[in-house]
C-alpha cells in the first residue's frame, strides 16, 4: 500500500485515513518514526506508558538511589 500526504510549512502532515485504520490509531495515540539501517522510516503506533506498572518498578529501584550513585552517575 501506498498512501501520499503533503508536509506543511509547520512540518506536519495528515496521517491518510487507510494508515490511521492499518495502524489502529485514533486522535491522541503516540506513534514513533524510526529510521531503519538502509534509510528507511518506519511509523509504528506506541502505548502509552503503564503508570501502575511503572510505579510498581520505581519501588524495586532504591538500591541505585544512595549519595555514592548519584555521584557516579551524576552525568549521564
Amino acid at each position: 500500500m501506498i498512501a501520499i500526504a503533503k508536509i506543511t510549512s509547520k512540518g506536519q502532515t495528515t496521517v491518510p485515513q487507510e494508515i490511521r485504520n492499518l495502524l489502529k490509531i485514533r486522535p491522541g495515540d503516540l506513534i514513533a518514526w524510526e529510521e531503519t539501517k538502509n534509510g528507511a522510516v518506519h511509523v509504528r503506533r506506541i502505548q502509552p506508558p503503564d503508570l501502575e506498572y511503572l510505579r510498581a518498578v520505581e519501588g524495586t529501584l532504591s538500591e541505585w538511589a544512595s549519595a555514592a550513585d548519584e555521584e557516579a552517575y551524576h552525568d549521564l
